[in-house]
């Protein structure tokens, strides 16, 4: 059956083909974001994958199976597109009425989206941990090529040999590449937070808690779920805050009195995720973004709050009634 569905697609067979890929196209897109940090650019990144598939089907020598062929064009193409891409400027803070406080540091990473737990597919607890925002952080920082090495070794579990083919390089040089990338992960890495189940008591307890003090403008109370070394990130504006009293300052700042917000529940990177809509005038509640909460027990170890762009990636409109 294989063989016959890539003979028909030599043949011009769409529809062969689509059966030949799309068991892939999801995976393909969650390691185009790895390697990107951006969904739109992801999903650029696999529409190519598949047109290039498509042209150069007759090449295809069934060396590999299709899966890792359509991986090597992935991972080629994105290369390509950071070696090709100018670097995006940090954005500004934006909303006029708030003066934020002097901020901890200025972040090294601010080109990074956000990604739908919907488009994830079925994966294990490892691979879970692999497209958290603590972890697609870190991978940013990374060489182009150290990325790729790492991702297709440590997530994808592929053999040094295979990478190597994959990437038309020697074994020697994807071990090398790897042994940097691992050394270049633990240093950007924070410590592994240990949040409590998805959909269990003492995740909605804490989800209660931290709804109830954000829509209220309660400070004090959204202070009180917070870790001693909380951070507070918000690509692309590169202002970080760390520390419980340094991002109680930026609350008081950004809840002051008169500004309410509602919160709409969803998930990103196997992380709790709102977004988040700024009560104006005349009833209509407005896009404030989109924040995503790191869990640590019982407590928040940090939050990433992302323009109001990302939104339609989630299915949530840019203004409620």
């Amino acid at each position: 059956m294989y063989v016959e569905l890539i003979e028909r697609a030599r043949a011009g067979d769409g529809a062969a083909f689509r059966e030949l890929t799309e068991p892939h196209q999801r995976e393909l897109q969650v390691h185009c974001y790895r390697m990107l940090g951006s969904v739109q650019d992801a999903e650029d990144a696999v529409q190519d994958t598949l047109l290039s598939a498509w042209q150069n089907l007759s090449g295809f020598e069934e060396r590999s199976s299709v899966r890792t062929w359509l991986y090597r064009i992935a991972t080629n193409r994105c290369l390509n597109a950071l070696r090709s891409a100018k670097r995006r400027p940090a954005k500004e803070w934006d909303i006029n009425e708030i003066e934020p406080p002097e901020p901890t540091r200025l972040s090294e990473v601010v080109w990074l989206e956000p990604y739908p737990d919907a488009l994830i597919p079925e994966a294990s607890y490892e691979q879970q941990e692999t497209i958290s925002l603590a972890f697609m952080t870190a991978l940013q920082l990374l060489a182009p090529r150290q990325r790729a090495v790492l991702i297709l070794r440590d997530v994808l579990g592929y053999h040094a040999g295979e990478v190597a083919e994959i990437l038309g390089s020697s074994i020697d040089s994807v071990n090398s590449a790897l042994k940097r990338a691992r050394a270049g992960l633990r240093h950007g890495l924070p410590a592994t937070p240990t949040p409590p189940l998805p959909g269990s008591a003492a995740e909605q307890a804490l989800v209660d808690r931290f709804v109830r003090a954000y829509q209220s403008g309660d400070v004090d109370g959204l202070v009180a779920l917070l870790t001693e070394d909380v951070t507070i990130s918000m690509p692309p504006v590169p202002l970080e805050y760390q520390g419980r009293d340094v991002v109680a300052r930026f609350y008081a700042a950004v809840m002051r009195p008169g500004r309410h917000y509602d919160l709409v529940p969803t998930r990103a990177n196997r992380q709790l995720a709102f977004a988040s809509y700024h009560r104006g005038a005349g009833g209509i509640r407005h896009a404030a973004g989109l924040l995503v909460l790191t869990l640590d027990g019982d407590r928040i170890s940090a939050m990433t709050r992302f323009d109001s762009s990302v939104l339609p990636w989630f299915g949530m409109p840019l203004s409620l009634p």
